[in-house]
């Protein structure tokens, strides 16, 4: 792919044909109600599209038409090799259409172009290429019976998967949903966030040229609170997986509860530890601490919002930090210079600078950034913000803000750090950095999270399980693992006469 201006892509973006209406067995429609609502660009405060607002008229249309295609088994029942074929194909299409798909990314989300060109849309095409790729290859299983027995255990699919994506990383993390759940034979009804749809559409329409069979994928736009509890609480629905805020999953669990007991599973929050010590490769570690929280301008769950750095190394590790946060300045989200775009909206920006405020009130250090920058744009841009010296009792180091705001957090010793980072109600991402093998290695043994680096963040590809602890969630995105939440187990016992 050429080098493109940020003119090049501005030019593009005046031409894009935003698809808006819900996909609803295997066409695009409106909503029943009629409503729509505004989808903006976060990096200037621009009207995008006016997308189908969807209620639960829509919601039980979809999942009947999901339920249907479900029970004749046009997918369910489909060979593998065949539904891998289709999967294998989607792929392909979607890779065909990178430039289209990342700038749909970029403009939705104000993620920079050169992410969503090298990062986001790459990511989507190989969990899908991936997981259609696989699903031929995981086998029943005969276990060791009686001579006169035979028992068969099969993986069957759930039935109508319901799906509930967040805005941070909207295309990534609904392949990360779609991709083993349709592998897998499931029907899914999909609700991107409210704020960030325009991928999701996209793709559902690369899926039906693919050769998805009409209803096993619907995707309804609308709103996060009404819709989510809907489909949450639908009888109909086998199943939910979702990816977002921890008090939303609680709401969903308590759902699930109060209506069939669907399996419900949940990628949450996250306020991780990266842990560094003196023996480390300091300039790695350090241009990796400021990547680690300022990425994605900090809205990532994973995001290592807590730098945990060895006492006696702490003022001169922190200089070699600041330096690389400088280069993560905010700005236009087309350029192809840009590293850090804008926050999602006013209220996530309003959010970040009362966490700026809060941490001014609890005695933190101020010693980089802390400001809203470039106004004058409409967007809502905040600059990359150090606190040192932190407690981490307070709020900024126990709280996920989702911004670009990090806690830094003096230790001792092995101990300390390992408390200090266990001292957590999250357990979702973390890392630690030395070059001792045993340190590295019990401290990461030690840390309950969910992904551990050692000498790396961010670590992991499509083969391994992503998942958190604790108040992180529970089941696992990823690998083969995540065809598992999406199966059902059935043993059939059999004796001989």
């Amino acid at each position: 792919m050429l080098e493109k201006t940020t003119q090049n892509w501005k030019s593009q973006a005046e031409e894009l044909d935003i698809e808006s209406r819900a996909f609803i067995n295997g066409r695009f429609v409106d909503a029943v109600s009629g409503e729509t609502r505004t989808c903006f660009n976060p990096a200037d405060g621009s009207r995008l599209a006016e997308v189908a607002c969807c209620g639960p008229e829509d919601a039980d249309v979809a999942v009947a038409g999901a339920r249907a295609v479900f029970e004749r088994g046009d997918w369910a029942k489909m060979a593998p090799a065949d539904r891998k074929r289709i999967l294998v194909q989607w792929a392909e299409l979607i890779e065909q259409n990178t430039e289209e798909l990342a700038l749909l990314e970029c403009l939705d989300v104000g993620k920079p172009i050169s992410d969503t060109v090298n990062v986001d849309v790459p990511s989507a095409v190989r969990t899908i290429r991936w997981s259609g790729e696989a699903i031929d290859k995981v086998y029943d299983e005969i276990p060791p019976t009686p001579a006169d027995t035979l028992a068969l255990i099969q993986r069957l699919p759930l039935g109508v998967v319901a799906a509930i994506v967040p805005w941070n990383f909207p295309l990534s993390t609904t392949a990360w949903k779609l991709a083993p759940s349709l592998a897998t034979g499931n029907s899914v009804v999909l609700k991107p966030a409210s704020a960030t749809p325009l991928s999701a559409l996209y793709i559902a329409r690369l899926a039906a040229e693919a050769g998805l069979p009409e209803g096993v994928l619907q995707v309804l736009p609308g709103p996060g609170g009404s819709m989510g509890k809907h489909l949450a609480l639908h009888m109909d629905i086998d199943g939910l997986t979702f990816t977002g805020s921890t008090p939303v999953g609680q709401l969903l669990m308590q759902y699930s509860g109060k209506s069939n007991l669907k399996r419900t599973f949940l990628e949450l929050g996250g306020k991780s530890p990266n842990i560094v010590f003196a023996d480390a490769n300091l300039d790695k570690a350090a241009a990796m601490a400021a990547a680690a929280v300022f990425y994605n301008g900090g809205q990532t769950c994973t995001a290592g919002t807590r730098l945990i750095v060895e006492e006696k190394i702490l003022d001169a590790f922190m200089d070699k930090v600041t330096g690389h946060a400088a280069k993560w300045m905010p700005g236009n989200p087309l350029d192809p210079a840009t590293r850090m775009g804008p926050m999602i909206d006013e209220a996530q920006h309003n959010n970040v600078a009362e966490y700026v405020k809060i941490g001014h009130e609890e005695g933190a250090v101020l010693t980089f950034g802390g400001n809203r920058v470039l106004d004058e744009t409409g967007g809502y841009y905040h600059e990359p913000t150090i606190f040192c010296r932190v407690s981490n009792q307070m709020q900024i180091a126990q709280e996920e803000i989702f911004g670009p705001v990090l806690s830094v957090i003096p230790f001792a010793d092995v101990e300390e750090a390992v408390n200090i980072a266990n001292d957590s109600i999250y357990g979702l991402a973390g890392a630690v950095w030395s070059n001792d093998i045993n340190t590295a290695h019990s401290v990461a043994a030690a840390v309950r999270v969910g992904t551990m680096g050692i000498n790396n963040y961010f670590g992991g590809d499509i083969t391994v399980p992503f998942g958190g602890f604790k108040q992180s969630g529970n089941g696992r995105d990823k690998s083969i693992h995540a065809f598992h939440d999406y199966t059902e187990l059935k043993t059939t016992w059999i004796e001989f006469e």
